[in-house]
Order: structure tokens, then C-alpha cells, then sequence
């Protein structure tokens, strides 16, 4: 067999494979919109056709209505912009002071910081977060959820913030020093800016994490309906038609949530690569 075949056939069977990946990634969002379209009953009776028989745009008008979408898109505009700009804080005044500083022990607490990574408790970390929100009195608003999150630390966001920001040459720390410069004026007035596609990378991130949070927005908000998110509020729709469960109107709510994240991606995705990968790169 010829290497011009062998080239060919390694080929075919990697188009093959990313063509796959790409259907099971976009078949669920194709599915979503088209869905949105659909009658409930047609939903019901008829999931395995992908195509509407009828194209019902009065799906989208309900779901408007319904789930108050401007109240609600307001709160998921309140809670993602301040979840995203804490994170953005955190993450890299951490990373900074793990990479830069210079403490005892840094390697074993950062050690133990990452090791979390693997532990993974899920909603069963729930409850005593909102115990510790109640003594606080920040159980009944979004402002509980903004706190746990921010200063609950993401410890992949604190990983690549440090590889990233290992990848500045430190000379630049040194220059700084000799001007006068203190360790957190370093962070402040020469780090940060040169982490412009990190930032990028961490608003995205987090963005979709913020924008897509059902389960602790909920218990925060089960006591103050005009608080809860967007993707709460899409929930709620599932019960709120005339049928027990009107799938039409959530899958409608749905799509239109998905647009700000569409948007969000399009304005930062070139720096979205770059900052996630930066800190694979020696420098």
C-alpha cells in the first residue's frame, strides 16, 4: 500500500471522527431550536422527527410572556456579571501570589488546593452552603450564590492563571521592583493588563457556568420567585401551559436563553484559545 493511499485513508478516518463529535455536540442544540417550533402534543407523540410539521412561532410569544423574561434575564445578566467579574479577581490575584510569591509552604498549600480538583462533592455541599449563607442572611438572594461562587475558588481557573501567568518573564517583576513597585502594584499595574486572552478566557468560562446554574440559584431563590435567573424561570415553564408539561415553551425559553452565550463567545473567542492554552506553551 501506497503512502499517498495510507495518507488518504488516515485522513477519511479522522474527518470521520471530528464529523461525529461535531453531530453529537450540535444535535442537541439543533434538536432544542427545532423543537421550539413544535406543538406539545407533537413533542409528545412525534420526538423522533426532528423537522416541525408545523412551524408555531406562538411558542416563543407564551414563553415571554409566561416566564417574565425580562425580569428574569435581568437577574441572570446581575448574577453572571458579578460571578464573572469576581471570578476574574480571585482567579488571578491567586494565581499571581501562588506563582510570584514567595511564602512558606506555597508548593504544599498549592498542592493541596489542586488536589481538590479531584474530590468532587456536588449538591451535597449544598446544604451546608446554605447554612452558611442563612447565619449571614444572604440565603433569599442572589447575592448568596454570587459569594459562594467567587470566593468558593475554581480551582481549574486558579490552575491556568498560574500556568499562564508562569509564561511572563519575571525580569519584568525584577524592572519593577528596582522602580519602587510593591508586590500587589506589580499585579495591578503590570500583571493584569498582560493577561487580557487569560481574562478573555476566565469571562467565558465562567459566563456559561453563571448562565447555565440551576441547582444552587434555585434553593436560593425557592422563597423569592422575582429573584430567580433566567434558567430557572425556563423550568418553571414546563408546568406553566395548559398541558401538565409543556415542553414546547420550555425548549422555546431555552433557545432564546442560549443567545447571550452565543454572543459572549463570538466577541471574546479569539482570545478564548489563546488564554486557555497559553500556559502549555514554555516561555
Amino acid at each position: 500500500m501506497s503512502n499517498k493511499i495510507k495518507r488518504l485513508i488516515s485522513t477519511t478516518f479522522i474527518y470521520l471522527i471530528l464529523f461525529g463529535v461535531l453531530l453529537i455536540t450540535v444535535f442537541p442544540l439543533l434538536y432544542t431550536f427545532l423543537g421550539s417550533f413544535k406543538t406539545n402534543m407533537e413533542l409528545l407523540t412525534n420526538s423522533r422527527s426532528l423537522i416541525p410539521k408545523t412551524f408555531v412561532l406562538d411558542n416563543y410569544t407564551q414563553a415571554w410572556k409566561l416566564a417574565n423574561f425580562e425580569r428574569y434575564t435581568f437577574n441572570s445578566i446581575f448574577l453572571s456579571f458579578f460571578i464573572v467579574l469576581g471570578t476574574i479577581f480571585t482567579s488571578t490575584i491567586s494565581g499571581y501570589v501562588f506563582e510570584r510569591g514567595n511564602f512558606r509552604f506555597k508548593n504544599l498549600i498549592f498542592a493541596m488546593v489542586i488536589s481538590s480538583m479531584f474530590v468532587s462533592l456536588g449538591s451535597l455541599t449544598l446544604y451546608p452552603q446554605l447554612m452558611i449563607a442563612k447565619v449571614f442572611g444572604i440565603n433569599k438572594s442572589l447575592w448568596g450564590v454570587i459569594i459562594i461562587r467567587v470566593f468558593g475558588m475554581n480551582v481549574t481557573n486558579l490552575f491556568i492563571t498560574r500556568a499562564y501567568i508562569k509564561t511572563i518573564n519575571k525580569e519584568i517583576d525584577e524592572s519593577a521592583k528596582v522602580d519602587g513597585c510593591t508586590f500587589f502594584r506589580i499585579y495591578r499595574s503590570i500583571i493584569f493588563p498582560l493577561l487580557k486572552p487569560l481574562v478573555a478566557t476566565l469571562a467565558i468560562l465562567e459566563f456559561r457556568f453563571a448562565w447555565n446554574d440551576y441547582l444552587m440559584p434555585m434553593v436560593f431563590t425557592l422563597s423569592n420567585p422575582k429573584r430567580m435567573p433566567l434558567v430557572v424561570g425556563i423550568m418553571n415553564l414546563k408546568g406553566s401551559g395548559a398541558a401538565a408539561s409543556s415542553w414546547n415553551l420550555m425548549l422555546a425559553g431555552t433557545s432564546i436563553a442560549i443567545i447571550p452565550m452565543i454572543i459572549v463567545y463570538a466577541i471574546f473567542n479569539r482570545y478564548y484559545i489563546t488564554g486557555l492554552t497559553a500556559g502549555a506553551v514554555k516561555g
